[in-house]
């Protein structure tokens, strides 16, 4: 490799890590709830009973199984972060209004996930001692 594009390299590197992205807080929130949702699908479909309710998500789950199912959720991630960030240079309202919308969104599948969770009897029981 030239010197000329080590350079660049080092240059590049210098700018992404010294300036923050845009909205990094409501990204960091959605990868966070992202997470939670592809752990809670795993746990569900690991204890058999559960299905994947998205068609998508469903077909890689058909075809390679729990990995092509987390697979498909992460490069699902990446790009609504990817786009965000995009919308973001010039329309950063929308891009934050798109943000907020996907950590409700995402929000509302993990409760409802671990609420089926917690019916399906996998739940923490309470033990009281008398």
């Amino acid at each position: 490799m030239a010197n000329h594009q080590k350079f660049q390299f080092r240059l590049i590197g210098k700018y992404l890590f010294r300036h923050r992205l845009p909205l990094e807080t409501e990204t960091n929130l959605f990868i966070l709830v992202s997470v939670l949702d592809i752990i809670m699908t795993w746990i569900l479909i690991s204890r058999g009973g559960f299905v994947e309710s998205n068609p998508v998500a469903n077909y890689f789950l058909l075809r390679w199984g729990k990995n092509g199912l987390v697979g498909f959720k992460f490069c699902a991630v990446l790009v609504v972060c990817l786009a965000t960030q995009l919308i973001a240079l010039k329309r950063i309202q929308l891009a934050r209004l798109v943000l907020v919308v996907g950590i409700a969104v995402v929000s509302f599948v993990v409760i409802y996930s671990l609420s089926l969770y917690l019916k399906s009897g996998h739940g923490v029981s309470l033990v009281t001692i008398q």
